[in-house]
């Protein structure tokens, strides 16, 4: 066996590059594939250079449990990055963390409340999108009713909890909130609901591929003629591209990153990234690209801290490690936490694209400390 000292790093990344999910996995593995070549063309990570072992999820949680056990028993990699719903997050956990002891960076959007001295997690979490974004959204609409339509896992749970939390904090109410299987596609008995109701915002977590249905369904109803507004967090320019404009006119979303973001490096990175994916999987903060970008470029930094590949002293400077630049700006673990301070954005869609209307600034991520 070829000892840790002497062979290349080695970083696994598990995506959904088929299944309903292809879409947003397709884009994560092109940029695990211009990070790790990147650091390949400046002379490798300490000297030595990087593999890459990329693995279909196909999001299915059985096949994302099955490919972090070939990375870690097989490959035998440094680090396993990826997952992109909650319940495949768990499913890479069992082998990767549990069994198999290695550090695992989870880059998607999500509820929050993982804490294990051997995850970080590098996309926004509640208190970085739901906190900020809903009074904000209640002062400048006057809404104060809400819907709640959701997929049946974990996230959409926690994320109505703590938006029912916020709004009545801020004198508003949830008139409806309803859970659906992943693959449920009739949700005419619950529009009529959201109509019947008056609600005045409808915060969607139902997920592909029972998402396009019912957006249709709720455009055909009128809701948004009627002054209604949709919000989804997680939606961002690859969603925009599965369902007609119409049927999204106006949605409100919050996030890290969002293409209408033009500093400087956010503008290079994706043009880049464009140009060697022409046609391909879009770049978006929604598809955990952003969080993929940060988890490689954080993980590369405390490895270059650490000066060695040992996990313990990889995670040791990991816990502080940061990024003076990255999509939507630079980029910050917060000690402790195992969670990212970031930029964050609210934007409206408006004729298939999205508009960032505010720039909340960097947010922490409030989770509770490791081990506490």
């Amino acid at each position: 066996m070829t000892s840790v000292i002497n062979r290349p790093a080695r970083v696994g990344v598990i995506t959904d590059q088929t299944g309903a999910l292809s879409f947003m996995g397709i884009a994560n593995a092109n940029v695990a594939k211009v990070l790790i070549g990147d650091i390949n063309a400046r002379g490798g990570l300490l000297g030595r250079s990087v593999e890459l072992f990329i693995e279909d999820s196909a999001t299915e949680d059985s096949a994302a449990e099955s490919a972090a056990a070939r990375l870690v028993e097989e490959a035998d990699v440094d680090v396993v990055l990826g997952g992109i719903y909650s319940s495949t997050r768990q499913a890479i956990k069992g082998p990767a963390v549990d069994q198999g002891k290695k550090l695992y960076i989870y880059p998607e959007q999500y509820e929050g409340e993982e804490c294990d001295p051997l995850i970080f997690c590098t996309g926004p979490v509640p208190a970085q999108q739901v906190d900020p974004f809903f009074p904000w959204l209640m002062q400048q609409t006057g809404a104060r009713r809400f819907y709640m339509p959701s997929a049946d896992y974990i996230w959409p749970y926690t994320m109505n909890k703590r938006v029912r939390e916020v709004v009545t904090a801020e004198g508003g109410s949830i008139v409806g909130e309803e859970y659906f299987p992943l693959d449920h596609t009739d949700y005419e008995r619950t529009v009529d609901d959201i109509m019947s109701t008056g609600a005045e915002v409808v915060f969607n977590t139902i997920v592909p591929p029972g998402l396009t249905p019912f957006l249709e369904q709720l455009h055909h109803a009128g809701f948004t003629a009627r002054g209604g507004h949709i919000v989804c967090t997680y939606f961002d320019e690859n969603f925009l591209n599965l369902v007609p404009a119409e049927h999204v006119e106006g949605l409100y979303g919050c996030l890290d990153y969002y293409r209408d973001v033009k500093d400087p490096f956010s503008t290079e990175l994706v043009n880049r990234y464009d140009a060697l994916f022409p046609g391909s999987a879009t770049f978006t903060a929604g598809s955990a690209c952003t969080g993929m970008y940060r988890g490689l470029k954080l993980w590369e930094a405390a490895v270059n801290e650490a000066g060695s590949l040992d996990q313990a002293d990889v995670i040791r400077a990991l816990d502080h490690a940061r990024i003076a630049q990255g999509p939507g700006g630079p980029a910050e673990m917060v000690p402790g936490q195992h969670h990212v301070r970031m930029n964050m954005y609210i934007a409206r869609s408006e004729g298939g694209t999205f508009k960032v209307v505010k720039n909340l600034g960097h947010i922490d991520p409030k989770e509770r400390e490791v081990g506490r």
